[in-house]
């Protein structure tokens, strides 16, 4: 493998920096990370024949590393470890380049190759997480191997990133891909094959009951006071499911029966007709299986708002779909629910000022047939000021129509306002950027009869909000939200930044070196910037920084900078030029 510590792709051969300093997490809080607030000093191990050794060029910090530093080894991606013992490293935003390659890699990799990291991995359906169950870039250089290749992803997860893309534009994909997926489908929206399903009818109900697309194929199919007509269609379409008949099902019972039938794992899919029980669909929906969808087919609304869990709709994509036909098939598939915003509409970001509520503005505000009205809302000035200062101009250029609001003042004026704008429709779209449970509920009372709710920002499974369930079945309301990502999405941000349809530089706030890895983290934590933070950990001795204040202290910087000291590439080198280590 030759001089694996030598850089040997750039102009000669550099040898690889000694100390490499790496930030690991230790447990829970800030002081956690690092020793006595300083990077440790960490070897460069040559790589095993499956192994590459990578070079971190440039991190982001997200809020989900905040999550990591609150709850330690009780955060869902550590399972319980003693980081005390076993620690792990913050940076899921990293973007990498190949310094030396294994024997067994040398086919596929060669030394300078570059590539962002795709963190949500997965081995054998269980997921792990570079920078959670797999230590992460705050690092200036590590090892990749079998944690990686050995996976349901293979090596897939490492993108390959042109050279046309800075360091931090690539780092950046990940956040960008975030808020792309939380636009595409990711419920299931058709019965599942081989599932267990539970219909809950009245006995009297003499409506004929139709599918114009079946009810795929179930295992197993539970009746309790179903309609004649549905265990008619049943049986013409799955007549090999095992038929059990239950008529003890009510809000009461709900628990107890789901138990008897189906243990915890709940029921893939649970078809309610002509219920108008609120407590009942409360009840049913805490027991939909993971992925799991309710279809809900009436013409009569219900007596109340059902509390729902909305951390599942976050973390499970439980489905929640309706109809008033008796055509129950009308409510599934992608051309009946929606995922993303509505052309010409009204768009609400709650949480407009943080780092991901920009960037949910920002991408609604470049797209191609976006929203003609943005909303943003959020109760702090600074942060609505800098949303302003960033894309105001943007928006003037797209003609959309752009309002950031603070309504700490008046609760109710966000009511007022948002229905005023829509001759009292309500938002066709809102989305929520602010993990706090009632903030969700008071957000769906912003929609549209048949709006869109993306439940952006995650909460703990068990976070219950009153939702207008009514609506789903009425006049067709989503319920949607995710903040994770997939390969493809990452890929697609990409190729949307090569293109120049997306700008990912503008949603930057914050830059730093590798000594500033633990501030960054604490900025964050305390809400420092509106924007991301970016550590890069080659370089040496950049404090962290806002690019206004980066911009006066290096004035051949703030040149190079975009409109309203907006990142680039050409400010990228600059700083490379005056803080690298080498």
């Amino acid at each position: 493998m030759g001089d694996w510590n030598y850089v040997d792709f750039a102009e000669g051969k550099t040898p690889l920096p000694e100390p490499n300093l790496g930030w690991n997490t230790y447990g829970t809080g800030l002081d956690s990370i690092g020793r006595d607030g300083k990077p440790e000093p960490m070897d460069i191990p040559e790589p095993n024949a499956d192994q590459l050794l990578v070079r971190v060029d440039a991190v982001g910090l997200c809020f989900s590393d905040v999550k990591l530093i609150n709850q330690g080894g009780d955060h869902a991606k550590l399972y319980g470890r003693d980081l005390a013992t076993e620690p792990t490293r913050l940076g899921h935003e990293a973007t990498i380049t190949v310094i030396a390659v294994g024997d067994d890699l040398a086919d596929d990799y060669k030394p300078g190759d570059r590539f962002a990291i795709q963190p949500d991995i997965y081995v054998d359906g269980m997921a792990t997480a570079y920078g959670y169950t797999i230590p992460g870039g705050l690092i200036q250089y590590h090892l990749i191997g079998k944690e990686i290749f050995d996976t349901d992803g293979g090596a897939g997860y490492l993108i390959p990133v042109s050279d046309q893309l800075g360091y931090a534009e690539a780092a950046l994909s990940e956040p960008w891909a975030c808020v792309e997926g939380a636009y595409l489908q990711r419920r299931r929206l058709q019965p599942a094959d081989g599932g267990t399903m539970l219909v809950i009818g009245s006995a009297d109900d003499a409506a004929d009951y139709t599918s114009s697309q079946g009810i795929g194929s179930p295992k197993t199919v539970i009746f309790s006071n179903a309609p004649a007509a549905m265990q008619a269609l049943v049986a013409e379409h799955a007549p090999h499911a095992n038929v059990v008949v239950d008529d003890g099902f009510s809000a009461d019972t709900v628990a107890d029966l789901t138990v008897k039938h189906v243990g915890e794992d709940g029921f893939d899919d649970i078809i309610v007709l002509g219920q108008t029980s609120a407590d009942l669909i409360e009840e049913l929906a805490k027991v939909i299986a993971y992925r799991g969808m309710m279809t809900m087919v009436g013409t009569e609304p219900l007596d109340g708002l059902p509390l729902i869990d909305v951390g599942r709709l976050h973390y499970h994509y439980t489905a929640f779909v309706g109809t008033t036909s008796t055509d129950i098939a009308e409510a599934w598939g992608e051309a009946r629910n929606r995922a993303d915003v509505i052309a010409g509409g009204t768009t609400v970001v709650v949480g407009a000022g943080g780092p991901m509520g920009q960037m949910h503005m920002q991408r609604s505000l470049e797209m191609e047939g976006g929203p003609s009205t943005i909303i943003g809302i959020d109760l702090d000035d600074d942060r609505l000021e800098t949303a302003r200062t960033m894309l105001e101009s943007l928006a003037e250029k797209n003609g959309v129509e752009f309002i950031l609001h603070n309504p700490s003042d008046d609760p109710n004026s966000v009511n007022d306002l948002i229905f005023s704008k829509t001759d009292g429709r309500g938002a066709d779209d809102v989305i929520v950027s602010v993990p706090v449970g009632p903030v969700m509920g008071d957000a769906a009372t912003l929609m549209s009869t048949n709006g869109m709710l993306v439940l952006f920002a995650g909460v703990a499974n068990g976070t219950l909000a009153p939702l207008n369930m009514s609506n789903v079945y009425l006049h067709n309301a989503q319920y949607t939200g995710t903040s994770g990502s997939s390969i493809a999405d990452q890929v697609s941000v990409i190729d949307k930044t090569i293109a120049g349809s997306l700008s990912p530089g503008r949603a930057l706030a914050a830059v730093g070196g590798i000594e500033a890895g633990q501030n960054g983290v604490r900025a964050l934590y305390e809400g420092h910037y509106a924007g991301k933070v970016m550590i890069f950990p080659q370089l040496s001795g950049l404090e962290l920084m806002g690019l206004a204040e980066l911009a006066e202290k290096h004035p051949e910087i703030g040149a190079v900078l975009g409109e309203n000291n907006t990142w680039t590439a050409e400010a990228e080198r600059i700083l490379f030029e005056l803080y690298h280590t080498s």
